[in-house]
């Protein structure tokens, strides 16, 4: 018999000061000048977070996200500038930690956002 794989709801990651929780992604400090971006499986429908997170999603979002950030970015078309910082997000996380992490975050460069909301 198969398990079902186990979700991410909320990441805990206590060696990072927690700068914000989204209704899907959950934001670290990493310094000044870095922010660790940890996608949940946390879905949300109408502006509410609901109980039961699907498995993998925040895996899968992640992949989409770096996706597009690979084709648009300067290893790709070069249509834009992207703010991947290159480094591994295992990297600044405690060992502990890694398994909340991997293949579900960005770590990205600290910027001014642009608040714009788009629902496809």
């Amino acid at each position: 018999m198969t398990t079902a794989p186990s979700a991410l709801h909320t990441s805990n990651i206590t060696s990072l000061p927690l700068l914000a929780r989204g209704k899907v992604r959950d934001n670290y400090a990493v310094g000044d000048d870095r922010i660790l971006m940890v996608a949940s499986d946390r879905i949300s429908a109408f502006d509410v977070i609901m109980g039961q997170p699907i498995p993998g999603k925040g895996e899968l979002l992640t992949k989409m996200a770096l996706f597009w950030f690979d084709k648009l970015g300067p290893k790709g078309a070069n249509i834009c500038p992207i703010h991947l910082t290159g480094d591994a997000p295992e990297s600044v996380v405690t060992a502990a930690e890694v398994p909340q992490v991997a293949g579900r975050s960005m770590l990205v460069k600290r910027l001014k956002p642009i608040l714009v909301e788009a629902v496809v």
